[in-house]
């Protein structure tokens, strides 16, 4: 395998994007998504790119981009059109140990961007090695089509179960056992139909009386 799978917190970490075309400003915005600190150095941008750059979400340089644009960075992705820039990107990247991703140019790459299907915090991504963008857009979609948003309020409903469990007297090696028959039931499709009751039904029991979906599901997670 040469590619070793992992998923980067890069929440107030400074990144940089090259480019700011619509390649750019679609980078852009999956970085600010996972909480980044962007900078954009383009001599030209798109009109998203300079509203976010009026607003303060972003830290816009208008020109060419310069070696020293990297200084502080911990990851840059280039998105530009012309070939001898992205190589001085990748290089000056290489030099500085510094992630970097070429849009499109896996072999410029320290890493590679794989297809995302994201249903809150559960992350689903598919990667084709950079041989096949195509066939992952493919398998995305299709995967898309099979994970509906009761993914999420399942997901949601787990981890509060877990975060009480862990602060109760119960013995850690149990939980398995809980979270394989809850899983392994129906309750997915209970989410999805909003038969709640049913899923109730199943909390008390596999963990007892006074366990209630509703109570776990806290304000500001998925709705049921």
């Amino acid at each position: 395998m040469r590619y070793y799978p992992v998923q980067l917190d890069i929440r107030g970490r400074r990144c940089l994007v090259v480019g700011g075309g619509a390649v750019g400003t679609r980078k852009v915005d999956g970085l600010l998504s996972c909480g980044a600190r962007v900078t954009v150095v383009s001599p030209q941008v798109t009109e998203d790119l300079r509203r976010l750059g009026a607003r303060g979400a972003i830290t816009l340089r208008e020109r060419e981009y310069a070696a020293g644009d990297l200084a502080g960075m911990v990851l840059v992705i280039g998105a530009t059109d012309d070939e001898d820039l992205n190589r001085r990107v990748s290089a000056d990247a290489e030099r500085l140990n510094i992630l970097c991703n070429i849009a499109d140019r896996p072999e410029k790459c320290n890493f590679i961007l794989p297809a995302v299907i994201q249903r809150g915090d559960l992350v689903v991504t598919v990667s084709t090695s950079g041989k096949s963008p195509a066939l992952a857009k493919k398998l995305r979609r299709a995967l898309e089509m099979q994970l509906g948003e009761e993914y999420a309020v399942l997901l949601n409903l787990l981890g509060a179960i877990r975060k009480r469990l862990l602060t109760q007297e119960h013995a850690p090696e149990a939980h398995k056992a809980i979270f394989e028959k809850i899983i392994h039931s129906d309750i997915l499709a209970w989410i999805r139909d909003g038969r709640m009751q049913e899923v109730n039904r199943l909390l008390a029991d596999v963990l007892g009386e006074g366990w209630r979906a509703e109570e776990l599901l806290v304000k500001g997670d998925d709705p049921i």
